[in-house]
């Protein structure tokens, strides 16, 4: 354990990087006149938006658009190569105030002109907020419909409330650091038990291979969870969470399964239980398996942090991330 303990401490000394959260702060410049920046499901009558949003005067008029999760409204646009911009504004619904136009001539934007040396820049500051008979998720995208592209830096905060649990989750969010933490004290109870166990196996000589095996399995979940507890903690209270975090979380997850799988296996074929040593065959067979699982389980966790969709990880088509 003290291996994992050393590893532990430092992955949590590189653990910088990307930041990401209901804080969201980027820089969108890009040739296409639609662009989408990113999601959130608000609750029925506490969901709040609030918005800044800076470019060229020059670059005018850009519009952000809010799509909520109607048949008719985002399904109807999300993928849909064989609609253009103007189509895809054509299914908001101008009575909901969808479109917020970031323009002096539009007063709900909040835009006023600022001078910078030769140049006038557009900076609009203003909110939202979100009121519906269950909740909903939303969609927010930029839009300049036959212009010549899009440039703007954006700074968004969603939020649900005020409380410390529900302020900067998304609503299906709800719940994830209350687990979090209630598995990391059940985890840390069962590792604990399995080391006072372990001390006692040891003076009679009983320490076998597979419990050794369950307990780096539990201690390193252990770390997992610790991990997601910082992760989940610092997002709830700051918006921002730091991705790299999570990542060592669901890493350290992933080491933790296979461990225990391992060991799953070799308890069936009987491995000290029944027998102290596995034939031959059953090793070939045994390594062949878990090497191949080991390996599709790294391509599906390496996918997944790569994930293409725009409504999990990450927003292309031009935009960066600050």
């Amino acid at each position: 354990m003290e291996k994992v303990l050393g590893l532990a401490v430092v992955s949590s000394i590189f653990c910088v990087g990307s930041v990401v959260g209901k804080y969201v702060r980027g820089i969108v410049n890009t040739k296409e006149d639609w662009v989408f920046l990113t999601r959130f499901c608000f609750l029925t009558n506490f969901g709040r938006l609030d918005f800044k949003f800076r470019y060229p005067k020059a670059r005018c008029c850009q519009n952000i658009l809010l799509y909520f999760d109607d048949s008719s409204q985002w399904p109807a646009v999300y993928k849909r190569p064989d609609k253009d911009c103007y189509q895809k504004e054509a299914v908001l619904r101008p009575a909901n105030n969808q479109v917020i136009n970031l323009t002096t001539d539009y007063k709900w934007s909040g835009c006023t002109v600022e001078v910078e040396g030769d140049e006038e820049t557009l900076s609009c500051v203003g909110g939202r907020s979100f009121r519906s008979v269950r909740e909903r998720w939303w969609y927010i995208a930029l839009s300049k419909c036959g212009g010549d592209g899009l440039q703007l830096e954006y700074e968004l905060k969603l939020s649900n409330g005020q409380s410390f649990w529900t302020q900067h989750f998304s609503a299906d969010e709800f719940g994830i650091l209350e687990t979090d933490i209630t598995f990391l004290l059940i985890f840390a109870v069962v590792f604990s038990l399995s080391c006072y166990f372990a001390h006692n196996l040891k003076g009679r000589q009983l320490l076998h291979t597979t419990y050794k095996m369950f307990m780096t399995a539990a201690g390193v979940e252990v770390f997992s969870l610790l991990f997601f507890c910082i992760y989940w903690g610092l997002y709830a209270r700051e918006g921002v969470g730091n991705d790299s975090l999570r990542m060592m979380g669901k890493l350290l997850f992933s080491v933790s399964f296979l461990i225990f799988l391992l060991m799953l296996i070799l308890l069936g074929k009987g491995f000290t239980v029944t027998r102290a040593r596995i034939s031959h065959s059953g090793s070939v067979k045994l390594s062949i398996y878990m090497t191949a699982y080991t390996i599709t389980y790294i391509i599906l966790f390496i996918y997944e942090a790569e994930g293409k969709d725009w409504l999990v990880l990450r927003v292309e088509l031009g935009v960066r991330w600050l």
